[in-house]
């Protein structure tokens, strides 16, 4: 009974705390810093509708930094090349087996160089696309038809691409979408509120699938 009575106060005692998310700074020369306002908007609006915890403003963190460990989510993003050293493979490649998560959002410009560097993270692995029928897209938001198309780009389908550690999906890989354009300010794109609501609202799921597998 006592045991069960520490657990019980460790679980409230963590849902009292907020969570924190980080965005990647990488190297290679991609812009790791696009899109500055579009983690803060989809944190106040899982905050606001799916009653998350997370702090206002994202961390920024290196993938070799020991600090990866801290937090749930880890978001990288941005137009150009994307390079890991061995010891930030490695220090990726622990944090995602030990619970982590990475999604990565192609900003446009940077696919050819990020299929290299998952492919150095996880060389036994092929990126593998995540059917509709996925979690990811049924909760708390419905997406039938599975990831939606925010940016146009090359006038292809959207992909949801992801590396899975025994069943569990790891690592999020959003190719011809381009969420974090429509998690940004309204003015910063233009995009219809429509699809501004359906990028925040894909991003809730992420979020909740992540607090909640």
């Amino acid at each position: 009974m006592k045991q069960k009575l520490v657990l019980l106060f460790v679980v409230l005692a963590m849902n009292c705390f907020s969570q924190e998310i980080a965005l990647v700074k990488y190297r290679g020369g991609g812009d790791w810093y696009a899109n500055p306002t579009s983690l803060p908007n989809l944190i106040r609006f899982c905050n606001s509708t799916i009653q998350t915890t997370i702090k206002g403003k994202p961390a920024i963190v290196e993938p070799n930094s020991p600090n990866i460990f801290s937090y749930p989510y880890l978001h990288l993003t941005g137009h150009g090349n994307v390079v890991f050293n061995t010891d930030e493979e490695i220090n990726l490649r622990n944090y995602l087996n030990s619970g982590g998560f990475l999604h990565i959002d192609d900003n446009y410009g940077m696919n050819e160089y990020i299929r290299k560097a998952i492919k150095k993270l996880f060389p036994a692995e092929d990126l593998i696309e995540i059917p509709s029928t996925h979690p990811i897209f049924q909760k708390p938001f419905s997406f039938p038809n599975g990831l939606p198309k925010i940016h146009e780009h090359d006038n292809k389908r959207p992909q949801a691409l992801g590396i899975f550690v025994k069943n569990r999906l790891v690592l999020l890989y959003t190719y011809e979408c381009d969420l974090g354009d429509g998690w940004e300010d309204a003015e910063v794109n233009n995009d219809p509120l429509e699809v501004r609501q359906k990028a925040l609202k894909m991003g809730a799921n992420i979020m909740y699938y992540i607090f909640n597998n």
